[in-house]
Parts: C-alpha cells; structure tokens; sequence
C-alpha cells in the first residue's frame, strides 16, 4: 500500500471542511475587539489629527503618502472604522464592506504607529481582520445569512480558520526568534530578561509611575528568571504544536495567556488581543459556547415574552 505524499496530506489537511459557524464566531469576536479596541481609544486616535509634521515618521501602509493625511480625512477614517467594524462584527454586506473595514483599519492602526512609536501589539490583530475580510465569514450567524438555510460545512470556511491559527503561530515564533537574535543561546539563562525587567520598572519610577510590586522582590532572585526565560523560549518556538489539534491548542494557549498574565505582573504591560484570549480563538472550536450563550439568550428572552403582564 503507498503512502500518501506529504504535500497531498498537507493539503487535504489545509483544506479540510470547518463548519460556517467556526469562521462566524471568529468574526463575531475579533470583530467585536476590533470595535472595542477602535471607540474605547477613539479621543487618542482622533488625536493625531492635531500632531505637528514634524514628528511624522511613516511605516507600512502609510509610506504611501507623503506627508500626515488632512485633518479631516484622518477624522473621517477614524470615525467610518468605528461604523464599519460594527457592520462588519454583524455581517452586514461582508462581501463589499468587510475588505473595506479591513483597510482602514490598517491604515488607522498604522497611522498610530507613525509617530514616533511602532505598536507591535496591533498587528496581529490587523492580520486576523484581513483573513476575515477575505474569507466567506458571514455564511452564518449574521446579517447577510439570517434568510438563508445553515450554510453547509466546507474547505471554503476551514482554510482561514487555519491560516489565522498558523499566523498567531507564527507571531509568537517571531518574538521567539528576535529573542535569540538579540542574545543567542545567553537569553535562556535569564539575565537579559531580569534587565528588562529591571529596567522597565526603573522607567516607570523615573517617570512617576507605579512599578510593579512584585518585581523589586523577584529581581532579587536570578535563578527564577533564568526559568521564566526558558519557558518564554519554550511557549514562543513551541507554538506551531498549538496546531496539532483542539486539545493541544487549548494547553498552549493557556500557557501563552498566562505568560502575557506575567508579562501584566512583572511591568504592568497589558496585551489586551491575548489577554482577552481573542488571539487564541482561532485555535479552539469557539462556535460551541457561542452557539450556547445564544440558546440560553434566545430561551431568557422567550421567557420573557411569553411572561404574563400585570392584570
């Protein structure tokens, strides 16, 4: 009997069918932490309509241009991603305006990151609404769907669920690599890390903010950070495991939030796109407590409707 050929099983693999509520659920969340995460810091985006030019320091998307867009144009934009992520997170004409909520949710993302300060933390968010905006995700749970039958399950709707799961994967591969490119094998002894650490904290103090209260006792103790180091290197270059399968999706991706949990212990660095656990959705079938939640929604409200008024 022949084996099949790798590319073949990789393939069969990548294109295996995911039900249309798996790409549905993930809309819905990461739509809704985009919307969140756009209007809770509108003032800040809104903001930038007023920097000078001269602090101007273009990046990505927005080498595009030659100068700050029009205070107007820039207000416009951040005022319609905010619309936009709302239809968006609803599947409200996915096909036409999901590519565009896409977009200017870039370049708003990158715009921020042209001043002076490049946000890492957005991108992967950026990434995971491009894949949405490309992919059928309103064949179910959504505006467009709601006179449609259940749209059947399919490769159409599996593929990006595993291309968002293999660059979340991917990112934290990334940060894995970076780390070593900046100390090499040294980094895993744990001293780069107690720096980093220590030297964050001493910033804060400096600029009249709030340290953190377990890391001057912590810094005291090298041998611990040499162990958090490892296991930094350990979640990071280890995270394409997460794709094996749900169960082992679901182990990594406690460990992966709980070293961003540290991360919030040791500097007071919040990441909210894991933290919230919204990075790792993609990785675990997320479908069925949302299919949950909205029985149980769907059965209060019933209740409701059918309770008797007052005589």
């Amino acid at each position: 009997m022949s084996l099949p050929r790798p590319d073949r099983a990789l393939a069969a693999w990548w294109f295996a069918p995911a039900p249309a509520e798996r790409l549905a659920a993930l809309r819905i969340l990461v739509g809704a932490f985009a919307l969140g995460y756009v209007a809770s810091r509108l003032p800040m985006f809104l903001g930038y309509a007023d920097f000078p030019a001269r602090d101007w320091a273009p990046v990505g998307v927005t080498r595009l241009v030659d100068a700050p867009v029009p205070a107007p144009v820039h207000v416009a934009l951040a005022l319609a991603t905010v619309v936009l992520g709302a239809l968006f997170t609803a599947g409200v004409a996915h096909r036409a305006l999901a590519p565009l909520f896409a977009l200017v949710l870039l370049w708003l993302l990158t715009y921020r990151s042209s001043w002076g300060m490049v946000f890492h933390t957005e991108n992967l968010l950026a990434l995971h609404v491009i894949v949405l905006a490309l992919a059928p995700a309103a064949d179910a749970w959504s505006w467009d769907a709601r006179r449609r039958g259940p749209a059947p399950a399919g490769p159409a709707h599996g593929w990006p669920v595993r291309l968002m799961a293999a660059v979340t994967c991917l990112s934290y591969v990334l940060a894995g690599v970076a780390k070593l490119r900046l100390g090499g094998l040294a980094w895993a002894e744990g001293e780069y890390l107690r720096d980093q650490v220590a030297v964050d904290n001493l910033r804060k103090v400096l600029l009249g903010a709030e340290p953190s209260a377990l890391a001057t006792p912590l810094l005291e103790s090298p041998g611990l950070f040499g162990a958090l180091a490892v296991a930094t290197l350990v979640i990071e270059l280890g995270a394409p495991v997460a794709m094996i399968g749900p169960r082992v999706g679901l182990a990594w991706s406690v460990l992966a939030w709980g070293f961003h949990v540290g991360v919030v212990a040791l500097m007071a660095i919040v990441f909210p796109y894991p933290l919230l656990g919204v990075a790792y959705a993609p990785l675990l079938p997320v479908e069925r407590p949302l299919a949950w939640l909205g029985r149980r929604l769907g059965r209060r409200l019933g209740r409701r409707r059918r309770r008797p008024g007052p005589a």
